[in-house]
């Protein structure tokens, strides 16, 4: 087959229509022109950027991020008091983008999505860095979002996922204009929209396929989670709602036609016992099932939703395959099971989300670059794989990696979210700020 744009993929891999295919991630990965997709047929990778450290503006930086940690700490406060729920970010977009505005940043805009986007011009010479954290929340409209202050701690839904990499991302872009630092290449900070669950990466998808369609970017960074490690690998993952389907009827009159329900329940047990590797790690879920109307009632409809995940995007086609085997057999074993019974069972598979795998070596020099910044300010920084807003520029070849912020989180997800910045809460932004600066250079 013909290969395809890359700015085009991230567009067919948002498509939310019925599939009964597999291996749509691997496939269109598949089509990209030969050294597009992360870690197969890529050139030797390069040297390592050299961490200018000691640079005096760059050092000046990371003085104003430890000095004005406060300020740090108050912006993720209060951004995280504005409401961003699913599909329902603009009110925090408008808030964000006042305060890219506020820090001198240029053409400041929210795009068709949703994210907004700044730039910081560079001298020239230097590699173009887009950093990014995202919007959204996983929490529904009309969550209190108060946040509860206490010393070094807060409480509140997404303080650390991911209000703590919005924050840093302000402090960063603060400190660079404080300290004066001429980075070579352009800075786009960008706060993305639908990173979360259902949101399948429906901001990132848009930055790549629409408004940075042919423009050369040479490192992806997404600011997302709390501690001090570096995602290098992307876990992609496919989700799908199954759903079994017939007349239904009276669980006593019309006794003896093919259950939803129960063709539900073999897909589940069939699942369950789906043989996966643990290298490269590979996991399987259902995560939601619903259907009837009664006890005494056969329903008319049963459905599951589906959560497959790895770091291989072979290994996440070979178990999507499987899965289709599962809900195949489970169809035909209920069907067989009433051969007397005229009444139709069917079975349909939609997409919930799609979300790309990718990998790169810890040699690669943006892997590279973040460990050794993270040696200069004194701690070694774990290489870990995660899905995220990286996910996207990684399989489609981008240098990409996802970089913690700081602090400690406990408790994302939930309304008893916590986020404690302790003694050293500054190392993340100023972290941030000398990958970024190692990545585009400074004059």
């Amino acid at each position: 087959m013909p290969a395809v744009s890359p700015a085009a993929v991230p567009a067919l891999l948002a498509r939310n229509a019925p599939l009964r295919r597999p291996a749509l991630a691997a496939g269109l990965l598949a089509l990209l022109p030969v050294g597009a997709a992360c870690a197969q047929g890529r050139p030797a990778a390069r040297p390592a950027p050299a961490v200018p450290a000691s640079h005096a503006t760059v050092r000046e930086a990371l003085r104003v991020l430890r000095a004005d940690n406060a300020w740090t700490l108050d912006q993720q406060a209060s951004i995280c008091e504005v409401p961003a729920p699913p599909f329902k970010e603009a009110a925090r977009a408008a808030e964000y983008r006042r305060r890219l505005e506020a820090l001198g940043l240029r053409n400041v805009r929210i795009d068709a999505e949703g994210n907004v986007i700044a730039e910081r011009p560079g001298s020239g010479g230097g590699g173009t860095v887009v950093v990014s954290a995202h919007l959204d929340t996983v929490f529904p409209e009309g969550t209190d979002v108060k946040v509860q202050r206490s010393g070094t701690r807060m409480a509140g839904p997404g303080i650390g996922d991911d209000c703590r990499g919005l924050a840093t991302l302000l402090a960063v872009a603060r400190a660079y204009d404080r300290a004066k630092v001429a980075t070579r290449g352009p800075v786009l900070f960008v706060g993305t929209v639908g990173e979360e669950g259902a949101g399948n990466l429906r901001g990132v998808r848009h930055l790549f396929a629409k408004e940075l369609a042919g423009r050369t970017v040479d490192y992806f960074i997404s600011v997302d989670g709390t501690g001090l490690a570096v995602t290098s690998r992307a876990v992609g993952s496919h989700r799908y709602r199954a759903t079994y389907a017939g007349p239904g009827g009276h669980s006593y009159g019309a006794f003896g036609m093919p259950n939803p329900v129960h063709a539900l329940g073999r897909a589940i047990a069939k699942i369950a016992d789906l043989q996966v590797p643990s290298s490269p790690r590979t996991t399987f879920s259902v995560g939601i099932v619903q259907g009837g109307t009664s006890v005494n009632a056969i329903a008319g409809e049963a459905s599951m939703d589906v959560d497959l995940r790895s770091e291989s995007a072979a290994s996440l086609d070979s178990v999507d395959a499987a899965l289709r085997r599962a809900l195949d057999a489970a169809l035909a074993e209920e069907r067989a099971r009433w051969p007397g019974s005229t009444a139709a069972l069917t079975l349909k598979v939609d997409t919930i989300g799609i979300r790309p795998a990718g990998s790169q070596p810890d040699d690669a020099p943006i892997v590279r670059a973040a460990v050794e910044a993270g040696r200069s300010l004194g701690f070694t920084a774990p290489t870990v794989a995660s899905s995220t807003d990286a996910n996207v520029p990684m399989s489609l070849g981008i240098p990409s990696i996802t970089m913690d912020a700081g602090g400690d989180g406990q408790g994302a997800h939930s309304l008893e979210e916590r986020y404690d910045d302790g003694a050293q809460g500054w190392l993340g932004p100023q972290w941030v700020a000398l990958v970024v600066a190692t990545l585009a250079g400074v004059r």
